[in-house]
This record gives structure tokens, sequence and C-alpha cells, in this order.
């Protein structure tokens, strides 16, 4: 590598790492710039403990409906996948996403590959298909927002119909080129790889190695009772996340002030989701500059009511996230320990696999 090249290299490297923050920092001073923090401090005080239980029992259950979709589509590949390892793994992978924006999908297909004596490239593959689910899932949930709100949603939220037209594109154009993957393997991948490579033979090696997972993710969804159960876990997740959003207001008791229904959450909860599509850590100042937005200004909620929902659902999820990270990884490891097997951590999970 050139000097010129490793400058470049370098250069990347901190942008890709300063420019989730500097996000963040912006979104967070757009997000409370107005807002009077006693006020905000007084309705967080408030706070019900039996909605808050309710409420975390309902978090849970979100990511427990993904591991068990997950496990739907690794049945073709081992069909005694741990749902255990899977939840574990999961929560590992929205730990760290918490930190470090993406690095936690990473991590998420290589602890459930080692968990699971499971090749890295299949579950990686499994996960690359999940976010094409979940990226149309969200965009038929944005489609039943526009429906069901009870004005003109995207003249009130003026970003909305580009993002929803945009994200739509692209998500055909990604399943066109999925389907012609999988339908024409040889010929489809040898002509992207070999105009690819004339530009750079880099690239093309990890288009290549990226394919090849996809393939591999693709082809644990076999059968149609598979793909059937795959869709109906994915609507179970959204109509929880709905439900999850709705509890909020109650752990904080603004029904009592303001008017409070699943309609408003589910409508709150497909906006505020592209706040945690940007990548800042773990959502941070994005996702609350989008709520506080959305409550304001679609459901007439004061800027400190706002700001306590977003402050109270964003910091729970992310102490939840990273505490779970290492329960589970202590308590998993631990009980392979016991089994004669070996722990796996941050670094040996790096390390490539058998099953490769």
């Amino acid at each position: 590598m050139t000097s010129d090249n490793k400058k470049k290299h370098k250069f990347q490297k901190y942008f890709g790492f300063i420019l989730p923050i500097l996000l963040m920092i912006l979104f967070l001073y757009l997000a409370f710039k107005d807002v009077d923090f006693q006020t905000v401090i007084k309705i967080l005080s408030q706070l019900s403990i039996s909605w808050f239980a309710l409420f975390i029992f309902v978090f849970f259950l979100s990511h427990f409906l993904r591991a068990v979709r997950w496990k739907i589509m690794l049945n073709s590949t081992k069909p005694n996948t741990s749902v255990l390892n899977l939840f574990g793994a999961t929560m590992i992978g929205y730990g760290l996403n918490s930190i470090i924006p993406r690095l936690g999908e990473l991590y998420r297909g290589f602890f459930a590959g080692k968990w699971e004596n499971i090749s890295r490239s299949v579950v990686l593959g499994t996960i690359i298909v999940e976010r094409v689910i979940d990226i149309l899932a969200l965009g038929i949930s944005v489609l039943i927002s526009v429906l069901i709100y009870e004005g003109d949603l995207y003249s009130e939220v003026t970003w909305l119909k580009s993002t929803v037209i945009f994200g739509f594109g692209a998500i055909i154009f990604v399943i066109l080129i999925l389907f012609f993957l999988v339908k024409f393997k040889e010929k489809f991948y040898s002509l992207i790889i070999k105009i690819v490579s004339k530009f750079s033979k880099k690239i093309a090696a990890k288009i290549a190695y990226v394919f090849e997972m996809v393939i591999d993710g693709f082809s644990t969804i076999k059968s149609v009772s598979n793909f059937i159960w795959v869709i109906f876990y994915s609507i179970l997740i959204m109509l929880n996340y709905g439900l999850s959003a709705e509890l909020g207001f109650y752990v904080l008791n603004l029904q009592n002030n303001f008017e409070v229904n699943y309609t408003m959450s589910w409508i709150l909860m497909t906006i505020s989701a592209f706040g945690i599509i940007i990548p800042t850590p773990g959502g941070t100042g994005t996702y609350h500059f989008i709520g506080i937005s959305v409550l304001v200004s679609l459901f007439a909620f004061t800027e400190e009511a706002a700001s306590a929902y977003v402050l109270l659902t964003h910091t729970v999820s992310i102490f939840v996230f990273i505490t779970s990270m290492f329960l589970f990884m202590g308590y998993i490891n631990n009980k392979r320990e016991k089994m004669g097997l070996q722990k796996e951590n941050f670094l040996s999970v790096i390390k490539g696999d058998k099953t490769e």
C-alpha cells in the first residue's frame, strides 16, 4: 500500500468514526435547543412502575420474536438451533449498534455462527435477507400510516414522500438484483463480477463475498411454509413495535394530558424508525429529533412532553441493549463451559470457523 493510499485509508477510517458522532451532536442540539429541562425532569419523575415493567416485557418480546424468526430462517441449515443463542446474539448485535453503528450486525452473525457451529457466510446471509425484509416491512408500515392518519401525512412530514419513493425504488432494485442473483446465479454473478473487476479487483472480491452470503441466506428459506412463517413473524414484530411505542406514553402517564392510542403510536413508530436507520450511535439524536417533531407537529404534544417520551424510550432501550449484551454473553458462555464447549468473546468470534 502506497503512502497516499495509507493516508486515504486512514482518513476514511477516522471520517467514518467521527461523522456519526457529529451527526449525533447536531441532531441532539436541534431536538432539545428550545426545551425546558426542568419540566422534562418533572414529567420523567411521574414514571409508573407497573407500566414500565410491561413496557420492558414488550420490548424484550419484540426482539425475542426476531430470534424466533431467525431460527425459522436457519431451519433448513440447522433445524435444532437454540432460540436462546440466537436471542443472545441478537441482543449483542443491538448492544454494539448502540455504541458503533452497524458493527452489531457483523458481531451478531459472528456469535450466532460460533455458538451454533454454522457457516459464517450462511448466518450473515440470513441477516442481509432479514434487513431487506425489515426495510420492506417499514415501507409498508409507512404506507399504512399514510392511510390511517386523519390528515395529509405527506404534507405534514414533507420529507416522507420522497423518502418512501426512494426507499421503495431502492428495495425494488435490490429485490430484482437478488432475484437474478438466485435465479441465474452463474451467468448474472459472473457478469457483475467481470464488469466490476475491470475497475477494481478488490471491490469485485468484496461483492463476490457478499453475493455468496446473500445466496446462502436465501437458500435457507427453501419451503413455502418457512416463507409464510417469516412473513407472519415480521408482521408480529411490527405490531409489537407499535405496542411498545404506545406503552411508552403510559409509563409517563401522558395519556392523562394528551390523546394516546395505537394509531398515533403506530404512526410515531414508523416515522421515528428513520431516525434509527441514520447511522448515529444507537440512533441517538436522530431518533430524538424526529420523534419530538412528530409528536409536536402531528399530535399537539408540548416540546417538554415529547422530549420526556423520546428520552425515556431511547435511554431505556440503549441501557437494556448494552446490559443484555454482557448478561447474555456471560450466561451463554457459562452454560457452554459446563457443557465442555469453548467460551466466545469479541476477539475469538472474529476468527474463521471450520465450517467456512
